[in-house]
């Protein structure tokens, strides 16, 4: 029986198409093998021959497969991932054949153009070159689709003088910072055994579908990945029917599908549901080591897209696609594990007497706290300036939740320097005899919360649903790394251990209790306390793209061999210029509907309508309700052409303001409000003008008719 007509045995396909370790020590002679597990474990450099092994049994596998072509997979700064496909072929022979091969050095090393990619004047147009080299942490693996079958190397982007181009190089830069600092952190507390410490992370996916005919009639949804217009329907996500509701036909097809490409590809997508929104849903994979969570969560999103063009629906990642519901996001669930598989985040059932814990802890909120801009800087995007703090994603400010346990152990902290005891979870009855207790945790959850403790890890949930989430974990990993190394610093001059540990964790509680906040996030009296406190408040990207060249930012990053000061400038400027050019897009696009669709549609329909008043009149009839809505439209469509030449007017006087901050800081003061006043009168008319005038889908039609 064909494959498509069986169910299929996941356990059977799960990473059937990924170089990973089982086809490793399969096809590896045993020597080769181990020197690539050193290289991978302890990042020892592999040698070319060693190399030359391995791109040889990597082109075999991948040949067997199929493919054709081999392509170095890379994060430029572009928000989205680069390949370009080389064949296998090397060489014609005499016989007309052609010779196939994949040396180590073409496994090690690409070179494509670095001046055509975002570098923030690292790069000038005649300084081209560039390198890509192989991250062997991360597992090579082919795809099959309409370009054929491609084996994909996971790479890091460098420039031609060695500044990052990339997301990768400095997360991987960052995994060893906080490799380092909590081993010598584990050290302290007598741990001889672990050999390396790694950031393991679960990223969920949130995402909305539509129809794509539907899709391909909103030019704002074309170009921006958002609609720029768009009344709300009768009907919204007020039932909260939607949210882990039954999933429909066409929706489980796709969800069916992206499951098994997903799972071919070694990624463990694990959990999916409809989320809060109509139309919106999500997808979670299993935890894994960070830099590998990176990558998986770049093949969701392309996976997602793929396979939603393909069974004729469109995936939408933008951040806020639609007014009026919730916009999506991706949660980043962070914690730190060992080799040999301890959680330093798990607190244990007396969290009051693990101090190991403990300090952990306290070094994770001295570091949020210290760092917040930072963080919050890590989740800017012009789409998540919609989103957050608009009662469906966490405030731009950044706070910790803990959860009462904790809570009453960090205040016990504060106050006498000793905690004696943890709030247990108990039992949980439901009132109904048939169903047993339930263990009842030790705290509740806070989903209003940016930053929340949730058992053993914490959970980053400002992300944007488009974005990658190498910047989030960068940051995370490197200003922990800070925390755990002045922590062990003072540790290990100290000459009584028990009295200086007793004293650091007193310290950092009192110090750093400010972050914890374990309340409605949503609440304006949390904006006005939070501004008492002196916890930064950094409403939109704008605001917070100057967080990565504070001179503490660079300080931090140079230190720990994350990012060097040019890195960090030229990350800003792109920054900026990546929010001024997506404002520009979308301005011109409302201009384009606006003044090609929209008008001249509600010319047509001021037309009916007159023609209406006047036979009305002509016939004797009363016609003050069609001439009321005559006056309406005509008003409203003189409001929209007024704001219309407004918006053509500051957008045309963006191009003369000087690039960069300034120009962003223009788009956000000036262009973004004129957008918001054409979109209002424009709202209204999609209201009552005839819906066979109005020129395109309406949200009804894309959020409930999927």
């Amino acid at each position: 029986m064909e494959e498509n007509k069986r169910d299929i045995n996941v356990a059977e396909i799960f990473g059937e198409n990924v170089f990973n370790d089982t086809v490793m020590q399969e096809r590896l002679p045993k020597k080769i093998y181990k020197e690539l597990r050193r290289t991978i474990e302890e990042g020892k450099e592999l040698d070319i021959n060693t190399a030359d092994v391995i791109a040889h049994e990597m082109k075999e596998w991948a040949i067997e497969k199929g493919a054709t072509h081999y392509t170095h997979w890379f994060q430029p700064l572009t928000g989205v991932t680069a390949e370009k496909h080389d064949s296998f072929i090397s060489a014609p022979m005499a016989n007309g054949k052609v010779l196939m091969s994949f040396s180590g050095k073409e496994l090690i090393k690409g070179e494509p153009d670095a001046s055509s990619f975002p570098s923030g004047g690292l790069r000038a147009t005649f300084e081209a070159r560039g390198y890509t080299a192989w991250d062997p942490t991360s597992p090579a693996f082919v795809k099959k689709d309409e370009n054929g079958c491609i084996l994909y190397v996971p790479t890091a982007f460098c420039s031609y003088t060695g500044e990052a181009l990339d997301q990768k190089t400095p997360l991987l830069r960052s995994m060893e910072a906080i490799n380092k600092q909590a081993l010598r952190f584990l050290r302290l507390f007598g741990n001889t055994t672990s050999k390396r410490v790694k950031p393991s992370v679960g990223i969920e996916q949130e995402y909305f579908l539509v129809d794509r005919e539907k899709y391909l009639k909103r030019k704002d949804l074309v170009f921006t990945g958002r609609t720029l217009f768009g009344a709300m329907p009768p009907k919204g996500q007020e039932l909260d029917d939607h949210y882990f509701g039954s999933i429909r036909a066409r929706i489980a097809a796709f969800m069916k599908e992206v499951n098994e490409e997903l799972w071919r590809l070694g990624v463990t997508a694990k959990t999916q549901h409809n989320e809060v929104a109509p139309a919106q849903h999500e997808l979670a994979p299993i935890f894994v080591e960070c830099n590998v969570a990176v990558d998986h969560n770049q093949l969701i999103m392309e996976t997602l897209k793929k396979v939603a063009e393909k069974q004729g629906l469109h995936c939408l990642l933008h951040e806020k696609p639609f007014a009026g519901v919730n916009g999506s996001g991706k949660h980043d669930n962070w914690s730190l594990t060992t080799d040999d598989g301890k959680n330093l985040l798990d607190p244990g059932k007396t969290p009051h007497e693990n101090i190991q814990f403990l300090l952990m802890l306290l070094c994770v909120l001295r570091a949020v706290d210290r760092h917040a801009d930072l963080l919050r800087e890590s989740a800017a995007d012009p789409g998540n300036d919609q989103r957050l703090g608009s009662s469906e994603a966490p405030p731009a400010i950044i706070s910790v939740f803990l959860g009462e346990q904790l809570e009453d152990v960090l205040e016990q902290l504060v106050v006498t320097g000793n905690a004696t005891h943890s709030i247990k979870g108990g039992k949980l009855q439901t009132g109904v005899k048939a169903l047993p207790g339930l263990n009842k945790d030790a705290t509740d959850r806070n989903r209003t919360s940016p930053f929340a403790f949730t058992g053993n890890k914490f959970e980053f949930r400002m992300l944007g649903s488009r974005d990658s989430a190498a910047a989030p974990n960068i940051v995370l990993n490197t200003i922990v790394a800070e925390a755990l190394c002045e922590a062990c610093d003072t540790l290990e001059q100290a000459e009584d251990f028990e009295q200086a540990l007793h004293d650091l964790i007193k310290s950092y509680a009192t110090e750093h209790q400010k972050i914890v906040f374990n309340g409605n996030g949503y609440s304006d009296k949390w904006v006005e306390e939070a501004k008492r406190r002196g916890l930064p408040n950094l409403p939109s990207m704008v605001d917070a793209i100057p967080a990565l060249v504070e001179e503490k930012s660079v300080e931090l990053f140079e230190k720990f061999h994350v990012f060097t000061r040019a890195e960090l400038h030229s990350r800003a400027e792109i920054k900026y210029e990546a929010y001024a050019k997506a404002i520009n897009i979308e301005a011109r696009t409302m201009i384009d509907i606006a003044s090609k669709h929209i008008i001249p549609a509600v010319i047509r329909g001021t037309k009916v309508l007159a023609d209406t008043v006047n036979a009305v009149v002509q016939a004797g009839v009363d016609a003050e309700v069609p001439r009321e809505l005559l006056v309406e439209t005509s008003g409203l469509l003189k409001e929209t052409k007024e704001a219309l030449g407004r918006l053509e007017q500051v957008t045309s006087e963006a191009a003369f303001k000087a690039e960069g901050q300034a120009q962003a800081e223009y788009f956000y003061k000036e262009v973004v409000p004129v957008m918001e006043a054409l979109r209002t009168p424009v709202d209204r008319l999609e209201m009552i003008v005839d819906k066979e005038i109005w020129p395109m889908p309406s949200y009804g039609d894309l959020i409930f008719e999927v």
